[in-house]
């Protein structure tokens, strides 16, 4: 919807708060918060975190929004008749919001939160008029951590892009640097994996603007795709841009003087300077419209007006839908007070330190103890890290399974992003079929990569065990999670790892035999450890 600057002034003062349709919308808001308080208390948490502590900005600059486009919206004098929809899009909300609760699943409150504004929205205006303020309700997205599947997935990617392309920058300056993985060697100092994405805490932010930004833009539509859509690259640019001042720092003055410069790097001059470059992208896109016209022009600033339309929440009226809304989400946020939250259900396995130690031809070795710091990272509740050896091989096959209680509250990461943060480079990833043959329950999948460092390399298999379901994708793992955790209450389960070196031979053959071999030796042991 185009926006304009002529608005339609409502009443102001007292006299424009007399009706009751305002302490109904005010019950509703208040009960509401009560009843979704796990989804906001899933968002504060995710706010005190450096990737998503532009938060808390997100319903103010929604609500800037919201107001803006209420300019263009006259009052409407006549009666509402279209407020069913917002109705049904509320219930939808309180579903999912109960469900999240009942099955702890605080994820599902916060997605209900938005629902919920879009859904009181359309009752109060009506689905004619209500449905117009999409913009400001999907902006509230970028408020909400991502899953952390997805989280995992999309930093590892975007790590690795920016430590190619800084690595880049470097050689460019004839600055000799050397990547394995996601460390980037300058000789005397390294860049580790988290070093590396640091920069990358501003994408959520930047994306935010960028969305703003296009909302604001008065050019064509295919300008506001650019716009929403650079977000990425040019934070990923300036990340890249930032790995290469440091490492040019590091080679021209010395170790002493990269720690003030990353941190300087990693503070609001990234942000910054991303806004400057989507200003300038902005600009250059307007050069080359034919109907040129000056960037202050394009966008759309005005602000007047903002108070009296924040007051037209006075001519909110008492109609039968809201008060209806109201007084439900009111009885089920009284309900959630006397009914306690869903129990986790108790899981009889045995602890790793019980596992076997002769499987099949194999020998199991003592499980290693993760330093501190991979063990806080890792958040298992029990793991085995140990060695399995044959009589006349040679090559050990190592295991390493980690088991989690509640994957509610943390859960299994993917090797693809641990073992890049090792100095691993992996040179192919597929996803394989594993037959009943090699001892399985039934048949599953399992992803098969090959990892390399200098000229190191290793075979790898590894696996999601989600309570005898196993599969090598995260997102079919996650699926079958939180159908088991709907069903029967329980959220355990582990993810598994054989890992044994290729000779240097390039034996590939070889590595894969010991690997099956091995596979058809643990499969069946494990069900006592990682139960279904």
């Amino acid at each position: 919807m185009t926006l304009t600057n002529d608005y339609v002034h409502p009443p102001s003062g007292f006299a424009a708060f007399r009706g009751w349709g305002v302490f109904w919308f005010v019950v509703a808001v208040v009960s509401a918060a009560i009843y979704f308080q796990t989804g906001l208390e899933t968002l504060f948490r995710a706010w005190a975190t450096p990737e998503y502590s532009h938060g808390p900005l997100i319903p103010i600059l929604s609500l800037f929004l919201f107001l803006r486009q209420l300019k263009s919206v006259p009052i409407n004098t006549a009666p509402v008749t279209d407020r069913t929809p917002g109705v049904m899009v509320l219930i939808f909300a309180l579903l999912l919001g109960g469900v999240g609760r009942m099955i702890q699943i605080p994820d599902f409150a916060a997605y209900a939160i938005i629902l919920w504004v879009g859904g009181l929205i359309l009752v109060s205006f009506g689905w004619r008029d209500g449905r117009q303020f999409w913009p400001p309700v999907l902006h509230l997205v970028y408020m909400l951590p991502l899953p952390g599947v997805l989280y995992y997935g999309l930093s590892t990617y975007l790590q690795g892009v920016s430590s190619e392309l800084g690595v880049w920058m470097l050689r460019l300056i004839d600055v000799p640097v050397y990547l394995e993985g996601n460390i980037i060697d300058l000789g005397v100092y390294k860049l580790q994996v988290a070093e590396a994405c640091s920069g990358l805490r501003y994408l959520f932010p930047i994306l935010s603007f960028s969305y703003i930004f296009a909302v604001l833009y008065r050019g064509p539509m295919w300008h506001k795709a650019i716009l929403l859509v650079s977000a990425v690259p040019i934070t990923v640019f300036m990340n890249s841009v930032r790995i290469a001042i440091a490492g040019a720092v590091v080679d021209h003055f010395g170790l002493s003087f990269v720690e003030g410069v990353t941190h300087f790097m990693e503070g609001w001059v990234i942000f910054v300077t991303c806004v400057l470059i989507l200003f300038a992208l902005a600009w250059l896109l307007l050069r080359l419209h034919p109907e040129k016209h000056s960037l202050v022009a394009a966008l759309d600033l005005e602000t007047a007006g903002l108070g009296p339309q924040f007051r037209r929440i006075g001519l909110v009226r008492p109609s039968k839908e809201l008060i209806g809304v109201a007084l439900l989400v009111s009885a089920l946020a009284a309900a959630w007070q006397v009914i306690p939250p869903r129990q986790l259900s108790q899981v009889q396995r045995e602890p790793f330190y019980l596992f076997p130690r002769q499987v099949g031809d194999w020998s199991v070795g003592e499980s290693a103890r993760l330093t501190p710091d991979i063990a806080r990272i890792l958040a298992a509740d029990d793991y085995i890290s140990a060695p399995l050896t044959r009589p006349g091989t040679p090559q050990a096959v190592d295991l390493f399974v980690a088991w989690y209680r509640d994957q509610m509250t943390g859960g299994t990461h993917s090797p693809t992003v641990c073992l890049p943060g090792a100095g691993w480079e992996i040179a192919s990833l597929e996803t394989i079929k594993v037959s009943k043959d090699l001892g399985g329950a039934r048949p599953f999948t399992l992803k098969r990569a090959i990892i390399q460092k200098g000229v190191e390399r290793m075979l790898v298999y590894y696996w999601y065990d989600q309570q005898g379901v196993n599969t090598a994708s995260s997102y079919y793992a996650k699926l079958t999670l939180t159908k088991a955790k709907v069903l029967t209450g329980r959220s355990d389960g582990a993810l598994v790892r054989l890992i044994t070196p290729i000779n240097s031979g390039n034996d590939v053959a070889a590595a894969e035999a010991r690997l099956q071999d091995a596979l058809r030796a643990v499969i069946k042991p494990l069900n006592r450890f990682v139960p279904g």
